[in-house]
């Protein structure tokens, strides 16, 4: 099932030099961010996974990270995703019941 969701185009995820809206903590530009998501390395991968969705706008996390990551993330980042936790549990329950 595809969600219906209404990202952001890619030249406004960033500020003018290049950093992602949601990264008000740290000095990154979204190719480095883009890279920790594809780590292969599980811990690094999963960290950056988090930051995505706890401090992301939930279309552009789904659009960044895509459903199967979410729903597979979701469940280890237990306890650290913040006030989003909720949300993303709610999100992928349904996904689950959509096969």
């Amino acid at each position: 099932m595809t969600p219906c969701c209404a990202p952001r185009p890619p030249y406004r995820l960033c500020d003018p030099q290049g950093r992602p809206y949601f990264l008000w903590d740290v000095d990154l530009t979204l190719d480095p961010v883009m890279a920790h998501l594809r780590s292969p390395d599980d811990a690094t991968r999963l960290y950056w996974t988090g930051v995505v969705l706890r401090q992301a706008k939930p279309d552009d996390a789904i659009v960044l990270l895509g459903p199967a990551s979410i729903q597979s993330a979701v469940p280890r980042l237990s306890g650290r995703l913040g006030r989003m936790e909720p949300f993303w549990t709610w999100l992928t329950e349904r996904w689950a019941g959509h096969g």
